[in-house]
């Protein structure tokens, strides 16, 4: 069985962009933490993170999904409404948590550029995803 070699840490999906302004301000805007901004713009989430690019494809986009894991749902829920993205950012608007067939529950959040994000709930007594 090979093994990844040592210092391997993260791996930062790149994710397209309509507008890569607008974008940078909408993950700012849900509390993500930037952390480099130039040509990419990198953001940090929790242990994961993203590299937010230039570019679109909006079959690529509108295919492109993420799935961030929290601990608290309702809490992630009451802030993404309390922000009034829809009018802020041009985006649909979230769709609230619900328990889904696989056993997860989820809300769902689409950025400006059509990616689709799934923000599910940590199961109760799970130490980690």
């Amino acid at each position: 069985m090979s093994r990844v070699p040592t210092g391997t840490e993260l791996v930062r999906p790149f994710i397209p962009t309509k507008d890569f302004n607008l974008s940078k301000q909408f993950y700012e805007a849900i509390g993500l933490e930037k952390v480099m901004d130039g040509e990419v713009a990198i953001f940090n989430a929790g242990s994961g993170g993203f590299i937010l690019q230039r570019h679109y494809q909006k079959e690529w986009a509108e295919n492109c999904m993420m799935h961030l894991m929290v601990d608290d749902l309702d809490a992630w829920w009451d802030h993404l409404i309390s922000l009034d993205l829809p009018s802020r950012f041009g985006v649909p608007t979230p769709k609230p948590p619900a328990m889904q067939p696989w056993g997860l529950r989820v809300a769902y959040l689409v950025d400006p550029c059509g990616v689709l994000w799934h923000i599910a709930e940590r199961p109760k007594g799970a130490l980690q995803d």
